[in-house]
């Protein structure tokens, strides 16, 4: 028997933003497929037309494109098994309801709102199953004239699935090993709506995972409860042998670790949970997302990776290819993942480290264009290898090294009462015509120049270059001093130094 392709998919519903544990799920599959050699396929599940959020499946694409997790087919990538939109599906779904029917797997019932609250008023506990279905107005329950009659005057009906009792219904989970339950604890669910002529979730993604021919279904653990269901299902259209292995994974949870993590946590404490910014279309509410708050995607992609799995070594950062390399269902969490937002901005701290002055330099540009500065290409890229080891956001930078870019304006009143003595008006002018002198203004030469002027006069370094440092920069802050100035380069030193002598004295 040849081994079947993998061929895994991530099929959100067009009702909103894309929460990121949903991201999280997506991430998984496309490490899983990559490193099988599979496909990973994008599906819109829209059946629910009353939940639909217009600009929702663009925000979802886009998601995925900032984060660099492409798709092989799919809604807007194409492929042999489309169409990829569920609502565009109808007459396939409506072909297999008819399998099942005709097979005695499943029955028409028109039991109206209203009836069925009756009946859990009457029954505690109530589950439409094998104990209650025969008390029903089903096509059990009525004869084949009664519901053609019914179906005739346009009476509207749904299609549940005949479970039988009393069965044990085994789950082989790739995380959480073999689930054994028993289906008298599961109800007949409905499978079909005559409403609108859709399916419900639980049988349009059966038969599509069938002719998608996917061979792994990677998701959130709260679809866990309806595996049971998905096995019956495979089982009544006779489909055991292309049935998917299912790995259901762990819930993303607070920071604090009390329950499932909601976008309430990230208001509340300050982070996104939504991978770009969301414009909520019904209440114009805007949320935020890592993008826009300054996190870079590969920053993101990492964070993730490790909330409810773990390499098996101690590594922590870890490109897309290592990712792919190393990822394992198997060093799946059972338990739930702690959003550990704080680890994520270290995330950030970190690839900012690690990508080229160059790259950074690009993304710190429109900042300064944001405060009116505009500065040769070069010196921000000088200005961002000296001070990126300070942030954990790009826009950060802006804050601590503005004065690389503007001149200071005012001094720091706790750094003048500390730093600047009786004599420092007079030193700093001696300094002056010492930097005057210097030809070659380069670190090194202008580090021995200096120091050699201090030792000769005697004076105490520290109050020297606390001086120098105020007159340059505004406050006690920022690298190495003659790093400042070989960027500021000669004639704009001398310049803030004059006025911070006028200033000051």
């Amino acid at each position: 028997m040849t081994e079947r392709r993998v061929r895994v998919r991530f099929a959100p519903s067009p009702t909103g933003a894309l929460h990121i544990g949903g991201v999280r799920t997506a991430l998984y599959n496309y490490l899983f497929a990559r490193q099988h050699g599979g496909d990973m396929i994008f599906r819109i599940e829209d059946t629910d037309s009353n939940r639909f959020v217009p600009g929702a499946e663009e925000y979802i694409l886009e998601s995925f494109k900032w984060l660099g997790i492409p798709f092989d087919e799919g809604v807007s990538f194409g492929g042999d098994h489309g169409p990829y939109r569920q609502s565009e599906r109808r007459e396939i779904y409506k072909k297999y309801v008819k399998v099942l029917l005709d097979a005695g797997k499943a029955y028409i019932a028109f039991d109206t709102p209203e009836e069925l609250d009756a009946k859990r008023a009457e029954i505690a506990n109530f589950q439409y199953d094998a104990s209650t279905r025969m008390q029903m107005r089903n096509s059990l329950t009525l004869s084949k004239e009664e519901v053609d009659a019914l179906i005739a005057e346009g009476k509207q009906y749904v299609v549940r699935f005949k479970i039988e009792p009393n069965e044990d219904v085994h789950v082989n989970d790739l995380i959480r090993g073999e689930v054994i339950i028993n289906s008298s604890i599961l109800d007949d669910k409905v499978l079909y709506k005559s409403a609108d002529e859709l399916p419900t979730y639980h049988l349009a993604n059966i038969v599509d995972d069938h002719l998608m021919e996917v061979s792994h279904v990677i998701r959130g653990e709260e679809w866990l409860p309806s595996a049971p269901l998905h096995v019956l299902l495979y089982r009544a259209f006779g489909w055991e042998d292309t049935m998917p292995a299912f790995a259901h994974l762990p819930l993303l949870l607070k920071p604090e670790g009390n329950g499932k993590l909601s976008k309430r946590d990230g208001d509340r404490l300050g982070f996104p949970v939504f991978p770009l910014e969301w414009h909520d279309p019904k209440t114009g509410e805007v949320s935020s997302g890592y993008r826009e708050s300054g996190y870079l995607p590969e920053a993101v992609i990492n964070f993730l990776a490790l909330l409810g799995w773990n390499p098996g070594n101690d590594q922590e950062l870890m490109s897309m290819e290592e990712l792919i390399k190393l990822f394992d269902l198997s060093h799946c969490s059972k338990s739930g993942a702690k959003f550990d937002f704080k680890k994520g901005i270290w995330f950030n701290h970190e690839y900012i480290l690690l990508k080229p002055d160059e790259e950074i330099a690009e993304l710190f540009v429109p900042v300064l264009k944001e405060h009116g500065v505009e500065a040769p290409f070069e010196k921000v890229v000088t200005v961002v290898g000296m001070m990126k080891n300070r942030v954990s956001f790009v826009r950060e930078l802006w804050e601590a090294s503005s004065f690389f870019f503007v001149a200071p304006t005012e001094y720091d009143e706790k750094t003048v009462k500390k730093r600047w003595k009786e004599d420092s008006a007079q030193c700093m002018t001696e300094l002056m015509e010492v930097l005057a002198g210097i030809e070659d203004f380069g670190i090194e030469n202008q580090e021995k120049i200096v120091m050699d002027w201090i030792a000769e006069k005697g004076y105490h370094t520290g109050n020297i270059m606390n001086a120098f440092r105020l007159t340059l920069v505004g406050e006690g802050k920022g690298p190495h001093m003659f790093d400042i100035s070989w960027v500021l380069g000669k004639e704009e030193t001398l310049a803030r130094m004059k006025r911070a002598i006028e200033v000051l004295s």
